[in-house]
C-alpha cells in the first residue's frame, strides 16, 4: 500500500472516528484504526464491536492496500508534521513508513485480517431525515438518559418512526424529555430503536456537517449514513453503526400530567440564570431549589445548612394561588440549557406534583419535585 494524502484532509478524517476508540481494551486491534487505499481515496475504520465509524477521504493511491495502526498515536503524529503532503508506504508485513517533510516514522501496524468488519449499510429500509433538525432534537433530550449501569434500558434514546412523525424520548426516572416533529421521508415502515448513549454522543458530534442523513435500522443495529458536504477532504459522508439496546421502553406516557393547572410563560435564559445563581447556595444535604408562584411574582430561594440562602425575584404573568415546589436545579437547568427557545411554559400543581416545561415546537420535559421540609 502507498498513497498521498492531505496532512489536513488526514488529520480531519482521523478526528472523525477516534472517538470510538476506548483507552482500555482487551483486544488490541480495536485500538487502531484500519487504513484502506484504493480508486484516489482512503478508507478510516474504527469499532468497540459496539460502535463503528467509517468515512473516506480523497487521497493520490499509487498502490492499493490495508493495514491497521494505532489511532490515537497516528492522530498525533498527523497533527504535529511539518509539510501538507504526507506519504504512507506500507510492506507486507504491516510495517509502515510514513513521511512528510524532513519526519519519518516507521510504525508497527496489524493484518487487516484480524479487524472486525462492519456492517453494510441496509439501503432497503432506509430513510432520510434534516441533519439540522436531528441534531437539535437529540440535544433537547439527551441529557435526561440515565446514567446509571444497571437500568441499561434507560442508558439510551428512544426513536419512534410513527406516520411522519419522529419522537425522541429520554428518562431517567427522574425526569422525562420529549420532543416530536412531522419530518419528511418517514412515510416508510413504522418502528422503534434504542440508541445507546455513546451512539447518541457520537451521532450528535458528526451531525451538522451537512444537509440530510440517511437512517437505517432493526432489531439489532442501527446505521446513519450522515452527509458532509461542508467537511473539508470527505468523500461520501460518514457512516456511523451502532447495536441497538433490545427490551421494552417504558410506557413514558403514563408519567405525562394529563391535566395543567397552573402554566406561566418565562424567559428561558433569564429562568435559567436565576436557577444557576440560587443554586449556588445548595449542598449536598440540601441540593434544591425552591420556586414560589404568587400573584405577578416567583421567588427562586435555595439555602444551604452553615452556607446561607439566596433568593431570586422575577415577575411573571400569574394570577393563581400561592404554590410552593422545589426540585434539583440540575433537572431545571439541563433542559434551559438544552434549548434554543427564548420562552419556555411552565405547568405545575402543587408542591408534590411534576413540573413540566413545554415549547412550541413540541418540547417537554417532566421534573419530578423533591419534598420540602
Amino acid at each position: 500500500m502507498k498513497f498521498t494524502v492531505n496532512r489536513s484532509h488526514l488529520s480531519n478524517g482521523l478526528s472523525q472516528v477516534l472517538n470510538v476508540v476506548g483507552f482500555k481494551s482487551t483486544m488490541p486491534i480495536l485500538a487502531n484504526v484500519l487504513i484502506e487505499a484504493s480508486d484516489g481515496f482512503v478508507t478510516l475504520t474504527t469499532t468497540n464491536l459496539d460502535l463503528g465509524v467509517r468515512c473516506k477521504i480523497v487521497a493520490d493511491v499509487s498502490r492499493s492496500g490495508a493495514v491497521t495502526l494505532p489511532v490515537r498515536r497516528l492522530a498525533s503524529i498527523v497533527k504535529e508534521l511539518p509539510a501538507l503532503d504526507v506519504c504512507f508506504d506500507c510492506d507486507t508485513r504491516s510495517r509502515l513508513k510514513l513521511s512528510s517533510g524532513g519526519s519519518v516514522f516507521n510504525i508497527s501496524g496489524i493484518s487487516k485480517d484480524e479487524f472486525p468488519p462492519l456492517p453494510i449499510f441496509n439501503e432497503g429500509t432506509s430513510l432520510v431525515l434534516s441533519q439540522a433538525e436531528l441534531g437539535e432534537m437529540l440535544q433537547s433530550v439527551a441529557f435526561a438518559q440515565s446514567t446509571d449501569e444497571t437500568r441499561y434500558i434507560l442508558n439510551a434514546v428512544y426513536f419512534k418512526f410513527d406516520d411522519g412523525k419522529l419522537s425522541l424520548v429520554a428518562t431517567d426516572g427522574r425526569r422525562l424529555a420529549m420532543i416530536s416533529k412531522r419530518v419528511d421521508g418517514t412515510n416508510q415502515k413504522n418502528g422503534t430503536l434504542l440508541l445507546p448513549a455513546k451512539a447518541v454522543s457520537e451521532l450528535g458530534r458528526l451531525l451538522g456537517s451537512g444537509t440530510n442523513v440517511k437512517v437505517c435500522y432493526d432489531d439489532r443495529k442501527a446505521s446513519f449514513l450522515i452527509d458532509t458536504d461542508k467537511e473539508e477532504g470527505l468523500k461520501e459522508g460518514i457512516y456511523l453503526h451502532s447495536k441497538v439496546i433490545e427490551g421494552a421502553y417504558p410506557n413514558y406516557s403514563q408519567v405525562i400530567p394529563k391535566d395543567k393547572h397552573h402554566t406561566i410563560k418565562i424567559n428561558r435564559i433569564v429562568l435559567l440564570e436565576c436557577v444557576k445563581r440560587a443554586a449556588l447556595m445548595t449542598s449536598e444535604k440540601s441540593n434544591s431549589v425552591k420556586l414560589s408562584f404568587s400573584k405577578g411574582m416567583l421567588e427562586i430561594s435555595a439555602k444551604g445548612p452553615d452556607i446561607g440562602e439566596a433568593l431570586e425575584v422575577l415577575p411573571i404573568t400569574y394570577d393563581g394561588p400561592e404554590v410552593a415546589v422545589a426540585f434539583n436545579p440540575a433537572f431545571v437547568t439541563a433542559p434551559l440549557s438544552a434549548l434554543n427557545k427564548d420562552e419556555v411554559s411552565f405547568e405545575f400543581t402543587n408542591a408534590l406534583s411534576p413540573g413540566v416545561f413545554k415549547t412550541s415546537d413540541s418540547f417537554l420535559c417532566v421534573i419530578m419535585p423533591v419534598r420540602l421540609n
